[in-house]
């Protein structure tokens, strides 16, 4: 978030200041961007990944600071609730064999959680929503105890005028709740892939990030279930909207924008318009300032450290997000926000490598293709896959009238699997590496397997014998023995 948050309530004169902030520094991004050469450099990837603390039987144990306390690994952090972990992978170049690497980051990171977890009677769970969660687990007792975590949930609920959040998502269950704070947020835990672009190149990356995300995400699903319901392949997508929706009662007339959002149109500029949208769109939340003066550093020839505007966009959870990052010189990242976390490490490498592809293919071509494809098709794509996941069709453009047209998730991700291997081979990703990966969405898209789906039928099986409860803890420890094997989810038995 880029300032540590020490407080729990501000006063009025704290968010207008706040706001002056972020004007200066968004004219301070301004400035630095149109410096020659700011941010040119390789190309790298990054990623975060959360999940889930258990207990012996399944359940959601609220322990992560006890287990942060038995580790000085710097990549694990808290998250928003007590059972939620973080860890974030160090950077690495994107040319040569950087999924490898990656693969060592993700092992080494998770066998340290594991170590750390073991002590306090944990376990680690890799997945989107934790199949075993229940009512019980949420409220304030399990957000995290640290100022920022409180304060956030406060600013909104104040926002909110103090309405209760209401979450309502169908599916072959129904799933109503009305809840007075932000815990619902921990039920999801995802994974982040990071990639550093050139600034003159951030609005064709961005745009084909936001083509790739759909088709990716069908064949990446991963959470079915929350709180015993049957809900989306990707419940995630439906829940963090409305667990952290800071809008209350609507005004006839007033147009109100969710903070979790998949955008508002075509990127045509740049990151900047990007960070100028959060700041137009959204109120503050964190009004925390720190003692820079973003346009002095500027002036001064230095690489500003925006801290309020960093701060103000990581409460703005774009499905992609801009980032800018001031250490070394600076540059900026896309964040690619949508993955769920889990089922294995070959899984997501495998995940990683089409978007980060696609991304890359999609961007030599993006400008031929936007026009036929209206921004709220893309909007709708993303919704429909999170939704029916490999059922879903998605609207696709083509470059000869009519355009859109509608495709079957599955057979947009075969067309696609040649234009992912381009991508990452053309950015210098060794091909026997981009061959191997991509080779395992292959196998998933003609097994018609998914986490999601293979959630699904191990439940339909299991509750044919055991009440609901029962065969959601049941299926979370298959899943658990199956994920610790490494092989990769469409070669999971249903047993």
């Amino acid at each position: 978030m880029g300032l540590q948050i020490l407080k729990e309530s501000f006063e009025p004169q704290e968010y207008e200041r706040f706001s002056k902030r972020l004007k200066e520094s968004l004219e301070a991004l301004r400035q630095v961007l149109e410096r020659p050469g700011f941010g040119v450099g390789p190309r790298t990837i990054g990623a975060e990944l959360e999940m889930f603390l258990v207990d012996s039987a399944g359940y959601p144990l609220p322990v992560n600071q006890q287990v942060l306390d038995q580790t000085t690994d710097p990549r694990v952090t808290v998250e928003i609730d007590r059972f939620n972990l973080e860890c974030n992978l160090r950077p690495a170049p994107l040319a040569g064999r950087p999924f490898t690497a990656m693969r060592a980051e993700f092992e080494s990171a998770l066998a340290e959680v594991r170590r750390a977890a073991a002590t306090q009677g944990a376990r680690v769970a890799v997945m989107g929503i934790l199949p075993t969660l229940r009512e019980v687990d949420l409220g304030s007792r399990a957000m995290t105890g640290m100022p920022r975590y409180r304060a956030l949930s406060a600013s909104i609920r104040r926002l909110r005028g103090d309405t209760p959040f209401r979450i309502v998502i169908g599916g072959e269950d129904s799933l109503t709740l009305e809840w007075d704070d932000v815990t619902p947020e921990g039920a999801n835990t995802s994974l982040q892939y990071h990639l550093r672009v050139d600034p003159a190149d951030f609005a064709r990356m961005y745009n084909a990030a936001q083509l790739a995300t759909a088709p990716v995400l069908a064949v990446s699903s991963n959470s079915p279930f929350l709180l015993g319901r049957r809900l989306w392949d990707e419940t995630r997508v439906a829940l963090f909207r409305q667990a952290v929706d800071d809008r209350g009662e609507p005004q006839p007339g007033v147009p109100q924008h969710g903070r979790v959002t998949f955008g508002h149109g075509w990127a045509r500029q740049g990151p900047l318009e990007l960070f100028a949208e959060a700041v137009a769109l959204h109120a503050p939340l964190l009004p925390v300032l720190s003692s820079e003066s973003p346009l002095a550093g500027v002036a001064g020839g230095g690489v500003p450290r925006l801290d309020e505007l960093r701060l103000h966009q990581g409460t703005v959870w774009s499905w992609n997000r801009a980032i800018y990052d001031p250490s070394a010189g600076g540059h900026v990242r896309i964040e690619l926000r949508a993955l769920p976390a889990g089922p294995t490490v070959v899984d997501m490498l495998a995940n990683g490598a089409l978007l980060l592809g696609l991304t890359l293919g999609l961007s030599e071509q993006v400008e031929s293709l936007l026009p036929g494809l209206p921004f709220m098709c893309a909007r709708g794509n993303f919704l429909r896959a999170a939704k029916e996941g490999l059922d879903a069709v998605l609207l696709w453009p083509e470059r000869y009238a009519p355009s859109p047209r509608p495709v079957p998730a599955l057979e947009l991700v075969e067309r696609l699997l040649p234009v992912a291997r381009d991508g990452l081979v053309g950015a210098g990703v060794e091909a026997e590496e981009a061959d191997a990966l991509l080779s395992v969405v292959e196998a998933r898209v003609r097994a018609r397997t998914t986490g999601a789906r293979w959630q699904r039928k191990m439940l339909a099986r299991l509750e044919a014998q055991l009440p609901r409860p029962d065969a959601m803890a049941a299926l979370l420890e298959r899943y658990l023995v199956h994920a610790a094997s490494g092989r990769p989810v469409h070669e999971w038995p249903l047993d």
